[in-house]
């Protein structure tokens, strides 16, 4: 049993080398694409809000792991998981919609684009639900997510709007994503409601899923 042990923690090493590896190297590829004549530059899309916070946190997994430290962090790392949720959720609903709601600068690099709302997202919450197993402390977990939430549209609407003159949308302009140019602000106000509601959904079906874990794969594998 030793010997899986250290087999095991070998494994979830390297997959934690190759999460950080990933991420940190689309990180700073987004400094070469970014239009730096727009206040907010990349930090403007909530995209890279999910990718920053994914960095952050694959750093924090690949410390716990070349330290052999016990899971940690759960409070950020189930909130940063659930906000990269947010942005496979709120991309592709809206791109299947019409791509230029979101892609308002015409369409991303294939690689770029799967990367940053699909697998990128995706290995961030494996290793929160599977490896960390960080949905535990859900109170704190959730004040955060919200707090996260809210900081962002104070992002959005008190500073990259009112200084940004792009997109033009038929109401206002400078907000970070197309449709919401178009929106009055209760209808802003709205979307922003149900957007957080969604995350608190998304947050419940991860602690939930992580509570029926040990019973569907059997407690000795964990």
């Amino acid at each position: 049993m030793p010997y899986m042990s250290i087999l095991r923690s070998m494994s979830v090493l390297r997959f934690r080398y190759f999460v950080f590896s990933l991420a940190l190297g689309y990180w700073l590829y987004q400094f070469t694409t970014t239009n730096y004549d727009t206040v907010g530059w990349q930090f403007r899309h909530l995209t890279f809000w999910g990718l920053t916070g994914a960095v952050y946190v694959a750093w924090l997994m690949l410390s716990l792991s070349r330290k052999g430290l016990p899971p940690a962090h759960n409070s950020l790392v189930s909130s940063v998981a659930v906000l990269n949720a947010m942005v496979v959720f709120l991309y592709w609903k809206l791109y299947f919609i019409d791509p230029s709601l979101v892609n308002g600068n015409g369409p991303i690099v294939w690689h770029q684009e799967y990367y940053l709302h699909l697998c990128g997202p995706l290995l961030m919450i494996i290793d929160a639900l599977f490896l960390n197993r960080s949905f535990k402390h859900s109170l704190r977990g959730v004040l955060m997510t919200i707090m996260i939430c809210i900081a962002y549209i104070i992002w959005s609407e008190a500073i990259v709007g009112p200084f940004n003159i792009e997109p033009v949308g038929s109401v206002t302009s400078g907000l970070p994503y197309p449709f919401l140019n178009d929106m009055i602000f209760t209808e802003r106000a709205l979307f922003y409601a149900t957007t957080i509601a969604t995350a608190l959904m998304i947050y419940a079906g991860f602690w939930l899923f992580g509570k029926l874990l040990p019973r569907l794969i059997g407690q000795k594998f964990l």
